[in-house]
Parts: C-alpha cells; sequence; structure tokens
C-alpha cells in the first residue's frame, strides 16, 4: 500500500530515534526487536560513560550516532528528529519499556490517514507492566486536563511511543542547534520528559489528525528510570499551563509588534 504523500513508495521509508543514556545493557534487546523494514536508525546519545556505544556499533554497525547538543531527553529527540531524513519518524525509548514490533502498526495508522499516531497505554489493546498507581492517576488528570483545554480524547499523555509524518516535524517546534548557558542554570524548554506533554499539545494545536495506537509498555529490563513522578508530574502541569495561556499570548504580542513595525515602514 502506498504512503499518503508518497506515491511512489510501495513502503515509507521510517527513521526510528532512539535516545540514550547509559543503556548498553538493554540496547541489544531494543535494537533486536526492530522490524526489518526500517530505514534507518538514529541513536542519540547523552554522552554515556558505558558501553552504549559500543554495543550499538557492534550491534547494528548500519545505526547512526548523534550526540546531542544539550541535556535531557527531549534535547535528544531534537537531535535524532533533525538528523532523520526518513518519511516517517518514529521514537521509541531504550531501555526495553517499549516493543518496537510494534511500529508497523503505528505505521498502518498513519497510512489510514492520521498525521500523527501515538501510543496509549490506556485504551483496549494496550496495558502497562511499569506504571505506578501514583504515575496512572497523575497521567489520567493531566490527560483530562489536556482534553478540557484544547478538545482532544485523549487517553494517555505521558507516554513515549510517537510515530508521524515527517513532513510535520516543524509543528513540534524542536530545536537542538541552540547552545544552552555555559553555567547550566537554565534548561531550554521541552529538554526534559515533559517532551511527550509537550509533543502531544503542539499537535492538537496544530489541528492534526491523531490517532491513538494501543500499545503494552514493558519494565525497564536492566538500571533504574530517571523518571521522578512527583517532580516530574509538576514539570507536565506546568507545561500544560505554559503552552495554553503563556504561548498565545506571547505570539499575540509578537503578531501585533510586528504589525506595528510594518504600519510603520508603509506610513507617509
Amino acid at each position: 500500500m502506498a504512503a499518503q504523500g508518497y506515491p511512489l513508495a510501495p513502503w515509507p521509508r521510517v527513521s526510528v530515534v532512539i535516545p540514550t543514556l547509559n543503556e548498553a545493557r538493554n540496547l541489544p534487546h531494543v535494537l533486536g526487536a526492530l522490524p526489518e523494514s526500517i530505514y534507518e536508525i538514529i541513536v542519540v546519545d547523552g554522552f554515556s560513560v558505558d558501553d552504549t556505544l559500543a554495543v550499538v556499533s557492534k550491534q547494528r554497525p548500519d545505526a547512526r550516532i548523534v550526540m546531542q547538543t544539550r541535556s535531557g531527553k527531549g534535547n535528544a529527540l531534537a537531535c535524532g528528529c533533525a538528523a532523520a531524513t526518513g518519511d516517517i519518524i518514529a521514537m521509541i525509548d531504550a531501555d526495553g519499556s517499549i516493543d518496537a514490533g510494534e511500529i508497523p502498526t503505528f505505521v498502518s495508522a498513519l497510512l489510514g490517514g492520521a498525521d500523527f499516531a501515538k501510543g496509549t497505554r490506556f485504551a483496549k489493546g494496550g496495558g502497562s507492566a511499569d506504571i505506578t498507581r501514583l504515575r496512572a492517576l497523575g497521567n489520567r488528570m493531566l490527560t483530562g486536563m489536556v482534553n478540557r483545554l484544547y478538545g482532544t480524547e485523549y487517553t494517555d499523555l505521558c507516554y513515549g511511543f510517537n510515530v508521524f509524518w515527517q513532513k510535520h516535524l516543524p509543528v513540534l517546534g524542536l530545536d537542538a542547534a541552540i547552545i544552552p548557558p555555559t553555567d547550566g542554570s537554565a534548561p531550554l524548554w521541552g529538554d526534559g520528559f515533559e517532551i511527550e506533554t509537550l509533543i502531544n499539545i503542539r499537535i492538537a494545536a496544530a489541528g492534526l489528525v491523531v490517532a491513538e495506537v494501543p500499545s503494552f509498555e514493558r519494565s525497564r529490563i536492566h538500571g533504574v528510570s530517571n523518571l521522578y513522578a512527583f517532580s516530574d508530574g509538576i514539570q507536565v502541569l506546568r507545561t500544560i499551563l505554559y503552552e495554553r495561556f503563556i504561548v498565545p499570548r506571547r505570539e499575540s504580542r509578537i503578531r501585533n509588534e510586528h504589525h506595528r513595525r510594518t504600519d510603520g515602514q508603509g506610513s507617509p
């Protein structure tokens, strides 16, 4: 079946972006689970101190390795997406919690007319062996808030399995090029774990056609997650409020200032 917007391709070229930070023990499983039809693998590393890069080179010598420009998962995804050359970009985690074998199901949702396919653990057919009751409750409350503010019908706000047409990348507003202050005091907006929420809000605000795809989240295979339920939940809440109320006002001010300058230049 030809991809929508790419009539000459029998199957769209899929670029898989995998952010890593000391995931050497998990990567053999993650890389081994990728479908054979994947066009491009991009591993974005946050300057790991274990054998992450050596494992990638051994397991998948065809993979492209990109080093982060800043820190955080959001920045890793920004760097990976900037390097992607496929028709479709798939974001998966490097800890083994996401089943890369589900990627074709997400691609099928795009071929069926969706602009963006987001994974959900809370729709029929999905599930999680990892999420705690506290995180599930927080996710449900935050998801409900986004649905009310944006008119969406999301069932899962904070899951990192996202697959979308590369042509919609500008909607996400990801920036891999900005260099942060040398003292590290001002992390760039969207560089942390709030990235999933940021992406889901921005695709909703842009009016893209979104398909939720049921997905099962496994427990991390090795190591300990860097996710902290309370502090990261607060950051997600901040993201929702900032994107809904602050960003539109800022963009309005910018447009008004532009109109004033344009009108001034055109006056006799």
